[in-house]
């Protein structure tokens, strides 16, 4: 069995876009991402599920090799689920756009002041030679 590789292509820059598109500060851009994630996702698992069969129902079919219901079964939970989260994001991305007229995400303030302090306490290579320094004149104290 070998895959259908324009769909594999597909589905990777499906999969490539999407990360890049969930990667943005815009709430419209990361859902869009999403989708397009949930939509390559979708695509390389039915591409990996294999090969077309007969009916997956006993007693239908001349007795040939029968289809996998469960990868279909799987994609459309999956589907419906993306349904549900979209939505979820599209009153999220209204409710941003009603508060603020944008729907780009700010760094809120605590994230800002632990962002800050970790800068204060980086040990970092100049750091390193700072603390070294401290660290030798303490120890010539202590002598």
């Amino acid at each position: 069995m070998s895959p259908n590789i324009a769909l594999v292509l597909v589905a990777a820059t499906l999969i490539g876009t999407g990360v890049y598109l969930l990667l943005a500060r815009s709430i419209v851009r990361a859902l869009v991402g999403f989708l397009l994630m949930g939509n390559g996702i979708n695509i390389l698992f039915m591409v990996s599920s294999g090969p077309a069969g007969e009916v997956p129902i006993l007693g239908h079919g001349d007795g040939d090799r029968m289809a996998d219901p469960i990868p279909q079964a799987l994609v459309l939970t999956a589907i419906v689920i993306t349904l549900a989260m979209v939505a979820f994001v599209l009153s999220l991305a209204h409710r941003a756009w009603q508060l603020g007229r944008d729907d780009l995400l700010e760094d809120d303030e605590e994230s800002v002041r632990i962002h800050r302090r970790a800068e204060e306490n980086d040990l970092s290579d100049e750091s390193r030679d700072d603390a070294d320094v401290i660290a030798a004149e303490f120890a010539e104290e202590d002598e």
